[in-house]
């Protein structure tokens, strides 16, 4: 079916669709759309806003910064310091220091730890700048019909769109050992459940006076254990590895703070190779398949920050060389059986489980893909969309942006500061669509 028959046919259908929907309101729009960017955190309100800028009709939805609002607890800092901290917007007055300055907040300069809820103030303030007309909605479906998407919403509405980005942030990607999977969703005292990941709470306190066992050893999971201990949680941390790694007190290496020849600086910080990281992220995609999924789990990963060293150290105690083998739930906890370094086995009991265990993008985990899209889209490594230069996924018009872009652009795509290579590239990729579809 041609773009034009389907867009005839979605607004004729629109006459008849409240009988058919029971009464429930749907409005179709036969206009075409140029682009629609599902997710309003960091990495989509920063494409919506550049797409935009570059004279394109755009429709932007989800709720403002809702994984940094829901899923990330309260007294959380982010792990990036404030001058890589920054959404990029088409123009300039829309950095973290232009909100502090602009609202009266607290300036955040240096290696000063940023608040989560500063940033989540502040990614509401730059949509209000840049991309105001963002719907709270959720995208129900998306179909490929010809040389468009359909894209359905909750409300029943129903149009066409010449390009999506997909911008879900940490939304389907979670990940939870298989040990650990089969007790999700069974419960626990005071409705807390057994098992659970760590971005899937906002109030720690919920388990003051509780047992907790906390695995893994990267900055979510030693955090997390941090503010449980502090929240009067009785908590002890579980890591695989032979140490728990925390990042050195940062230091300018010059007056300047731009590093030196030997160690430049960049935003991720020191060092000739995450300085390739952050400025050539173009030519990562460029290395064998292996290469960069070693490195993406391997750089700046897992590990702490400097900071948090002192909440761990001494009040959390860490067991290290522990791989769990089984986790039996039993009538108000969960028994954990680890094998330790040395054949040996440790068996404990814990009123519930939060596993720290990273997320992983898998295309198979976004329901609103319509199965036959997802089906077609080329993987890396099974799971993550396989993508090119303008983060296009194999799809024509189909785009994705953020973390489910790091195994072709690398370790930057999991911090804020790569929302400007990454929008920039898919405004000039989305722009080429819209051009061959006038054309």
């Amino acid at each position: 079916m041609h773009l034009t028959e389907w867009q005839s046919n979605v607004a004729a259908t629109e006459v008849d669709a409240p009988a058919r929907r029971n009464g429930a309101h749907a409005r179709a729009r036969a206009r075409l759309a140029d682009a629609v960017v599902i997710g309003a955190g960091p990495y989509g309100l920063s494409t919506a806003a550049h797409l935009a800028a570059a004279g394109l009709s755009v429709r932007t939805f989800g709720e403002p910064m809702q994984s940094w609002r829901d899923k990330m607890p309260v007294g959380m800092f982010l792990k990036s310091t404030p001058s890589a901290s920054s959404i990029s917007a088409p123009r300039s007055g829309s950095r973290l220091e232009d909100f502090c300055r602009a609202t009266g907040e607290d300036p955040l300069v240096g290696h000063q730890p940023v608040p989560i809820d500063a940033f989540i103030r502040y990614g509401v303030w730059f949509m209000d700048r840049n991309v105001p007309e963002v719907q709270r909605m959720r995208v129900r479906r998306v179909a490929r019909h010809g040389s468009a998407f359909s894209v359905l919403l909750d409300d029943g509405e129903e149009f066409a769109a010449t390009s999506v980005v997909v911008a879900s942030g940490l939304d389907g990607v979670a990940y939870v050992p298989a040990e650990l999977s089969a007790l999700r969703g069974m419960g626990g005292g005071e409705g807390l459940g057994l098992v659970s990941h760590t971005s899937e709470h906002r109030d720690l306190s919920r388990f003051t006076g509780r047992r907790v066992a906390v695995l893994g050893a990267g900055q979510s999971a030693l955090e997390n254990a941090a503010l449980l201990s502090e929240a009067g949680a009785d908590v002890e941390v579980f890591a695989r590895g032979s140490r728990v790694i925390f990042a050195g007190t940062p230091s300018d290496v010059t007056h300047l703070g731009r590093g030196t020849v030997l160690k430049p600086e960049s935003p991720l910080g020191t060092g000739w190779s995450l300085f390739a990281f952050s400025h050539e992220p173009g030519a990562f995609r460029h290395l064998p398949e292996p290469t960069r999924l070693w490195l993406v789990s391997k750089v700046l990963g897992p590990f702490g920050a400097w900071w948090l060293r002192p909440r761990v150290e001494g009040p959390v105690p860490v067991h290290l060389g522990h791989r769990l083998d089984s986790a039996v739930p039993e009538r108000e906890g969960v028994t954990l059986t680890f094998a330790t370094r040395g054949g040996g086995q440790q068996i404990a009991t814990f009123d519930h489980v939060m596993a720290g265990t990273g997320y992983r993008p898998d295309v198979d985990r976004l329901d609103f893909l319509e199965p036959g899209l997802r089906q077609a889209i080329a993987r890396t490594a099974g799971t993550w969309p396989a993508l090119g230069r303008s983060f296009n996924a194999s799809v024509p018009g189909l785009y994705f942006t953020g973390l489910a872009a790091a195994a072709t652009f690398g370790p930057l795509m999991r911090f804020v500061c790569g929302t400007g290579f990454a929008a920039s590239r898919v405004r000039a990729g989305v722009g080429r669509d819209v051009a061959a579809a006038v054309g």
